[in-house]
């Protein structure tokens, strides 16, 4: 069967790019001919609010005021830096249409589209912030299986218009499975879309094993193991977490080290901005021995590599994704919230028990996904 994959685009995210390679490498273990649908990033492009920029910059620079305005060529030259390294992987291994118009893809190009993983049906970051496109409706009229795949609304309430609402409506009644990620999905699709067949399954990248993990660190030659040995992927830093690492860090007596670009750190050099490999990202779980994040799939990792692992809960980011995940495993104890306390650094995690619960997932949602694609 000729499947695509409509998800985020690819960037330099490292959850979003492995979901994306998981799913595919998944459906292709099944026998089926799978691409993923990425959408070009436009490194300089005309917006409004470039140009507002821009003219914000021009007054300032009248006014003789100090300006952060960062002109297009330099803002390329970062940009193609940061994604030095992961575009490698993406171009390594995972097959992509490119595409600029989803309106582009034909009736007849594929036997089904599989919508998923990771935020695809949050609105703030939905492909081209269109209900139409990351419902599917384009595809109205087709005679094509039409399956979500862990679908991720991100959040835990409704956050749609009324018109996008009646037209989400009205999308997914076409489809022929849906699955969500999060418990509270399955809670949404039944109170706003009336949709009652909704189920939970695990996101793509925990359907492989850590072996599928270990195979692609193995095969790269840039990687190294980190001096140190508290990883740190922490996406929104402030002073309050970063007081708490240090407290972790002299608890454990662990060095700490980050895997992340510092694009957002004001000054850094090009080399600072380039976004490690993602061959890197992974060594770095592997060969660490305590993990501190407030990021959602590096939770995942935590989890397939058995490092004991805190979570900073990011509320601007959702929490319903963490809740959700760390609920599966029976290990919502490993995040903070409000108070930040380092005495959760002695408790132990039961990865017998994990890996149990995973197990029986992991056979669910590949079950899921077979039962789908047949029916």
């Amino acid at each position: 069967m000729k499947i695509g994959i409509l998800t985020l685009p690819l960037h330099t995210n490292y959850g979003g790019i492995l979901q994306a390679y998981a799913l595919q490498t998944v459906l292709e273990r099944m026998g089926h001919e799978v691409v993923v649908f990425d959408k070009p990033y436009l490194i300089s492009r005309l917006s409004l609010k470039n140009i507002i920029v821009f003219f914000k910059h021009l007054i300032k620079k009248t006014l003789g005021i100090k300006s952060s305005f960062i002109n297009s060529k330099k803002h390329n030259k970062r940009e193609n830096a940061k994604r030095r390294y992961t575009n490698v992987f993406i171009q390594k291994y995972i097959k992509r249409r490119l595409i600029n118009n989803y309106y582009q893809i034909k009736p007849y190009d594929y036997n089904a589209i599989v919508v998923g993983s990771d935020q695809i049906w949050r609105r703030r970051f939905m492909p081209c912030q269109d209900v139409r496109i990351a419902f599917l409706d384009f595809t109205r009229g087709w005679n094509i299986k039409r399956i979500a795949y862990a679908a991720s609304f991100g959040i835990d309430y409704w956050d749609f218009t009324e018109k996008g609402t009646n037209i989400i409506k009205e999308s997914i009644s076409l489809f022929d499975a849906v699955s969500v990620r999060e418990d509270s999905g399955v809670s949404l699709c039944k109170q706003y879309l009336g949709y009652n067949n909704a189920i939970q399954v695990l996101d793509p990248t925990l359907l492989l094993e850590r072996k599928d993990y270990e195979s692609l660190i193995e095969n790269s030659d840039n990687t190294y193991k980190p001096k140190e040995q508290l990883m740190l992927y922490v996406l929104d830093y402030n002073d309050k977490k970063k007081q708490f690492v240090s407290q972790v860090s002299n608890k454990l007596n662990l060095k700490p080290f980050e895997t992340n670009s510092k694009y957002e750190v004001k000054g850094a050099s090009l080399d600072e901005i380039v976004q490690p490999p993602v061959e890197q990202w992974l060594r770095s779980f592997r060969d660490s021995s305590y993990v501190i994040t407030d990021s959602f799939h590096a939770c995942v990792f935590s989890i397939l590599f058995h490092k004991p692992f805190i979570v900073i809960g990011n509320k601007s980011r959702g929490l319903a994704r963490f809740q959700s995940l760390l609920s599966l495993f029976e290990l919502e104890d490993r995040m903070l919230i409000d108070t930040y306390d380092v005495s959760l650094c002695n408790k132990d995690i039961k990865w017998e028990k994990v890996d149990s619960k995973l197990d029986k997932l992991r056979t669910d949602s590949k079950s899921f996904l077979e039962k789908s694609l047949k029916s």
